[in-house]
């Protein structure tokens, strides 16, 4: 009888000292914030405050300003039109199909099916990216370059709502900034590769007519300031490591 009580004492310690193994966020219920952009790993608090990170944008009559509007006026003018269609699929931020962005590059394929772990951050992480430039876009509220110019944009059916929303920092480039850092830490192989696609995707809000120069700056530097306190949440961690992980059974390594 003192045994058996021994056995189902030790057996109780034994299973309490097991540590539970962390779950990825593919396993846990990740709630919408808005229509198909899902919950970031960031607490408001926790985001990093661009109206103390970024300057104010340049002023009219200013030599960054002059910047911004001949950068504008060069594009404007621009008859490449692959390019131009290359920045409209910049643009587009909705999942799928927001993969395709770095997909174009990569030999494996970003995909809920293939690397779900890696596609579940990109899925949140667009809202810690994003969500980090609006203290200063709020506060400043400048005009887009289109508004300015009075020149079409590539994406007129998203005129309407970029007239609401303040042109400085670019959240566009802050997402792919943020993507591209993110990428290149799980694939160092491609890095290069990966960080000039991410360079590219914000100079697509140049091409598209809707972000000035100075936006597209401000903006990458809000990616990055992103990423760098996403390394300090536990969850974001979590998921890293497992999005390494499935690449490398991806890899057969």
């Amino acid at each position: 009888m003192k045994r058996l009580l021994f056995v189902f004492i030790l057996g109780i310690l034994i299973s309490g000292c097991v540590t539970k193994k962390p779950l990825s966020s593919v396993s846990l219920e990740i709630p919408e914030i808005s229509k198909g952009i899902l919950q970031g790993y960031l607490d408001e608090q926790e985001l990093p405050n661009s109206l103390e990170l970024v300057s104010p944008p340049p002023k009219e009559g200013s030599a960054a300003f002059a910047l911004d509007q001949e950068i504008a006026a060069m594009y404007v003018a621009s008859d490449d039109e692959a390019r131009k269609e290359q920045a409209k699929k910049d643009a587009v931020l909705h999942f799928p199909e927001a993969t395709e962005a770095f997909n174009i590059i990569l030999n494996i394929q970003i995909s809920e099916e293939t690397t779900p772990n890696l596609y579940m951050i990109l899925r949140r992480t667009l809202a810690d990216a994003g969500l980090s430039t609006y203290a200063a876009k709020n506060h400043y509220q400048r005009e887009r370059p289109f508004m300015v110019n009075n020149t079409p944009i590539c994406t007129p059916e998203d005129e309407e709502g970029l007239r609401k929303d303040g042109s400085y920092p670019s959240g566009h480039t802050a997402i792919g900034w943020a993507w591209a850092l993110i990428l290149a830490e799980v694939f160092p192989v491609e890095a290069d590769a990966i960080l000039i696609r991410g360079k590219e995707f914000g100079i697509s809000r140049n091409v598209c007519n809707v972000h000035w120069h100075s936006d597209v700056v401000a903006g990458r530097l809000m990616g990055a300031a992103t990423v760098a306190k996403l390394h300090s949440n536990d969850q974001f961690l979590i998921d890293l490591e497992a999005a390494k992980q499935e690449l490398k059974a991806i890899r057969n390594e």
